[in-house]
């Protein structure tokens, strides 16, 4: 085997590693946390890891259309190395050709650097032209361009049409904004945005969409802010919580809305926010921590069996459910390879996560149900079939920052430029 750079041999090992299902955000953290890379390499290593967990569909299809070998008879090793090389030729610009092949052929080895090499070397005589699909359905079409399954690219269909169904895969693609929530315990949402070259947001006042990464990382261990997408802020806003309130957060880690309502009640009143993984209960207590929050109660819970000693005492419940996270997949690729199957079991376990939250709110209260999936069985069947066995709960319109929503608001990323996400108000009689 020739020189390969670390990042790209890191990278190598990492996706041969996922082919036994590891999600790419665990393996990048555990090669980063063990392996000593520089800055540099870091970043490569990063951006290859996810961007070929992210196109892996897409480069199939592109390598089948340059190999005499099909795909499925290509061995992991040889199959990964083309993926490597092709991905660094079509999506890497400032990767070098000559880069991308010798390292990629480095990694393949003596048994089939060869057959790598001519793949590679045939793509960049051609071009690099990405063969445009041809298929009969919309769904095996935008399944190769936008490298989604087709079982998945067919349920959008099915959801919202073709035409939208594209444009939000479109969307899932574009990455360019972060946002973060400004602690409003310590600066206004204009001076953070000062500081960070960025803008208010005109969807949720306390968050600032940034102009790029820097200066991001320092303010979060000052505690100046928490990042944290617009949909998910407006959830938190969403809720109204007030100073003096009491309100419950029943699925709360890794904290953002939690964190989000207390900045709202000015650290005043007490949140408990639950999650029924202990080990992530750390997690919250150390960014309110940081923050400067102390009226966060977290506590192992799961509920579905709500703590019997608040039953009825909160003025303000959110349920941000489990979810099949399908309106995050531009965020985290690996969401996209999951199976339907283990979508269908959701909306009946979201049903008993809402039901059970309920049972916190105080008469004349505030509930609100929220994912970040965009999937309507998830999201509007589980507030009807909840409503239709609650009485004793309506829906409520909410306003943030001026702007009016209806009760139940789903926030689709080609139009809102947010995750995809959904928010339900409701309110029990007093």
């Amino acid at each position: 085997m020739g020189k390969v750079s670390p990042a790209r041999e890191a990278a190598f090992a990492s996706l041969n590693k996922m082919k036994y299902g590891r999600y790419s955000n665990l393996e990048v953290n555990a090669t980063l946390g063990h392996t000593r890379l520089g800055e540099e390499d870091r970043r490569l290593y990063t951006a290859l890891v996810y961007g070929v967990t992210e196109r892996l569909i897409t480069l199939d299809y592109i390598i089948s259309k340059y190999s005499n070998i099909p795909v499925a008879n290509l061995d992991g090793e040889t199959l990964c190395a083309l993926r490597l090389g092709i991905y660094q030729l079509c999506y890497m610009d400032r990767v070098p050709d000559h880069a991308a092949v010798s390292e990629s052929v480095s990694l393949a080895g003596r048994c089939s650097g060869g057959f790598v090499n001519g793949v590679l070397r045939t793509f960049i005589r051609n071009d690099k032209k990405i063969p445009q699909p041809n298929f009969k359905t919309f769904a095996e079409n935008a399944s190769v361009i936008y490298s989604l399954p087709q079982p998945l690219c067919a349920m959008f269909e099915d959801w919202y049409g073709s035409a939208a169904a594209e444009k939000i895969f479109a969307a899932f693609e574009k990455r360019e904004k972060i946002c973060v929530h400004v602690n409003t315990l310590r600066l206004e949402a204009k001076k953070a945005a000062e500081m960070l070259g960025g803008r208010v947001s005109d969807i949720c006042g306390d968050t600032v969409v940034c102009a790029g990464f820097a200066g991001i990382a320092d303010g979060i261990e000052r505690g100046d802010w928490f990042v944290q997408d617009e949909a998910s802020a407006l959830c938190a806003a969403a809720l109204g919580a007030a100073p003096g309130d009491t309100v419950a957060d029943c699925c709360a880690a890794p904290g953002g809305k939690s964190f989000a309502a207390a900045l709202a009640m000015e650290n005043k009143g007490t949140l408990y926010a639950f999650d029924i993984h202990k080990n992530k209960l750390s997690l919250i207590e150390k960014g309110a921590k940081k923050l400067g929050i102390d009226i966060i109660c977290a506590r192992e819970c799961d509920a579905r069996r709500p703590d019997k000693s608040l039953v009825g005492k909160c003025r303000k419940v959110l349920c941000d459910a489990p979810c099949s996270g399908l309106g995050i997949i531009g965020k985290k690729p690996d969401i996209r390879y999951k199976s339907p199957d283990d979508f269908s079991r959701l909306p009946e376990i979201q049903y008993e996560v809402l039901c059970g939250a309920s049972e916190y709110t105080a008469p004349g209260g505030t509930l609100v149900y929220s994912t970040c999936t965009l999937n309507p069985a998830e999201n509007g069947e589980v507030c009807k079939r909840f409503l239709e066995t609650h009485k004793d709960f309506s829906l409520q319109n909410f306003t943030v920052g001026g702007r009016e929503y209806g009760a139940m608001t789903t926030l689709l990323p080609h139009i809102d430029g947010t995750d995809g996400f959904f928010i339900c108000r409701m309110v029990r009689k007093a």
